[in-house]
């Protein structure tokens, strides 16, 4: 594949780091190596305790902006590097995950100089190496209004959206806002939304592939307190506000009420209160056909003894070993 010329779009990375010692520099590298060279990497450390800063001193490229700041949070930091980025396409990046070598550049084509479109990508999560047997995760359309392929996406499951998979022209965000500094837990699924729906059109590249660190200690993703579950709540509540607002309409209450269905599976029973009020959200919204996830042996429980009754058993068992 022939190179992009480096008088094309400046692209941003936009990389929140906390506590990443352990896998940031390998994040990095697959930025530093990509095929598309014109690009801009900027880096928060976000009041990291471990050893990022030093790391991330030590470093001399003169395509890496690196800001030290006190701990405020991911959404915080991934603002901060926003506004100290100058590119005209913008990537968010968590400082864990990978890219394909090609990622930038197919993406940069596909765009083609539109800045009313978002371009996505494909994904494979893996645990230690990125050559494991998860398969990769392909989307099944290639050009779509945002609202249509959001609906399709939320409707019986959880959408993925992860954020290195989107390149988004600076405008779009300017328009949509940033991310929201009062989340943590699926920050995510309120921001792009929100910025999903800003723009015209949204489209696909196959061939780029966002490697998804998965199983990481104490990762935002794996947090339970009920902190992080008052952020997802709120976060799944804007989101899905937004997405009434832009179409109120039968098959989008049908997911919102699926996506408040996923909240109280992830949750139970843990935070009463927050369940009976995803619960009445999930009623209100004219009810959800889906199914608790299960798999295996839990399956089988679960289609003996329910899966609200399941959950309360794994509890006792979990706390029993020390666990929440």
């Amino acid at each position: 594949m022939e190179k992009i010329l480096l008088t094309q779009a400046l692209v941003s990375i936009c990389m929140p780091a906390y506590n990443a010692a352990q896998y940031i520099l390998h994040a990095i590298d697959s930025v530093l190596s990509q095929s598309y060279q014109h690009f801009e990497l900027v880096i928060v450390n976000d009041g990291s305790t471990d050893e990022t800063k030093s790391l991330l001193d030590n470093l001399n490229d003169s395509r890496i902006k690196i800001i030290h700041t006190e701990n405020r949070g991911q959404c915080a930091a991934a603002n901060l590097a926003f506004r100290h980025s100058t590119g005209s396409l913008i990537k968010f990046m968590d400082a864990d995950d990978l890219l394909s070598k090609d990622f930038i550049e197919l993406q940069v084509k596909k765009l083609a100089g539109k800045t009313n479109q978002i371009i996505g990508a494909s994904w494979k999560r893996f645990y230690k190496n990125i050559n494991d047997s998860q398969p990769i995760i392909r989307n099944s359309v290639d050009e779509s209004k945002p609202i249509d392929w959001l609906v399709l996406s939320m409707s019986g499951k959880q959408v993925m959206l992860q954020c290195a998979l989107w390149l988004i022209p600076r405008q779009i965000l300017e328009d949509s806002g940033l991310w929201d500094e009062t989340l943590s837990l699926i920050n995510d699924f309120e921001f792009f939304i929100r910025v999903i729906l800003h723009a015209d059109s949204i489209s696909f590249v196959d061939d780029a592939i966002v490697y998804y660190r998965s199983g990481v200690e104490k990762s935002l993703s794996s947090i339970k307190s009920y902190e992080a579950a008052k952020s997802a709540f709120s976060s799944i509540e804007k989101g899905t506000n937004n997405l009434l607002k832009f179409e109120s309409s039968n098959r989008v209450r049908q997911v919102a009420a699926d996506s408040f269905q996923n909240f109280v599976f992830d949750f139970y029973p843990h935070f009463p209160a927050l369940i009976s009020t995803a619960e009445d959200k999930v009623s209100a919204l004219g009810g959800t056909k889906i199914t608790f996830p299960s798999g295996g042996a839990t399956k089988f429980v679960v289609g003996i003894l329910g899966w609200k009754l399941t959950k309360r058993i794994k509890k006792i068992l979990m706390k029993n070993n020390g666990a929440l």
